[in-house]
């Protein structure tokens, strides 16, 4: 176990993983650099572009498309990314644009994920104590043992 671990071997293997730790930052974030410098295409209904060329007001926010909307095609920005956003353009059009991800359920999955996580580490925290109590119970009982019989 991670108790009969030398000093130096445990400082070695937590040196390693914080280098393994930062180049992979380094690398993740040079790549999301680079993707974000594309500029993203979004699918628009009916080919209108006045967002590009006028000032435009967002009417819907980013939301996703039902699973009717998916399947009969009918609007056809939600094949893309199944979701969709509405905008009004300066010049009075509406138009029907696709969009990356929703706000809100991205912070709805990331709260999940947290709450989930949440379970595994209290019960790591609580499995650690466990042994540490035991260990300690074992090593009481080992001195108690060996003074009983030098006396």
């Amino acid at each position: 176990m991670i108790e009969s671990c030398p000093r130096k071997r445990m400082l070695l293997g937590i040196t390693i993983l914080g280098g393994l730790t930062i180049f992979v930052l380094i690398a993740e974030s040079h790549w999301t650099q680079n993707n974000n410098s594309r500029k993203r295409i979004f699918r628009v209904e009916q080919n209108s572009t006045c967002f590009e060329r006028e000032k435009y007001e967002i009417v819907d926010e980013c939301q996703p498309c039902t699973d009717f909307e998916i399947t009969s095609k009918s609007i056809g920005v939600c094949i893309h990314t199944h979701y969709k956003e509405v905008l009004k353009c300066a010049s009075g059009e509406m138009v029907t644009r696709s969009c990356d991800k929703v706000a809100y359920i991205e912070e709805q999955k990331f709260w999940k994920f947290e709450s989930f996580m949440f379970l595994p580490a209290f019960l790591s925290t609580v499995a650690v104590y466990v042994r540490k109590k035991v260990l300690y119970k074992r090593m009481v009982q080992r001195v108690q043992r060996q003074l009983a019989n030098s006396v």
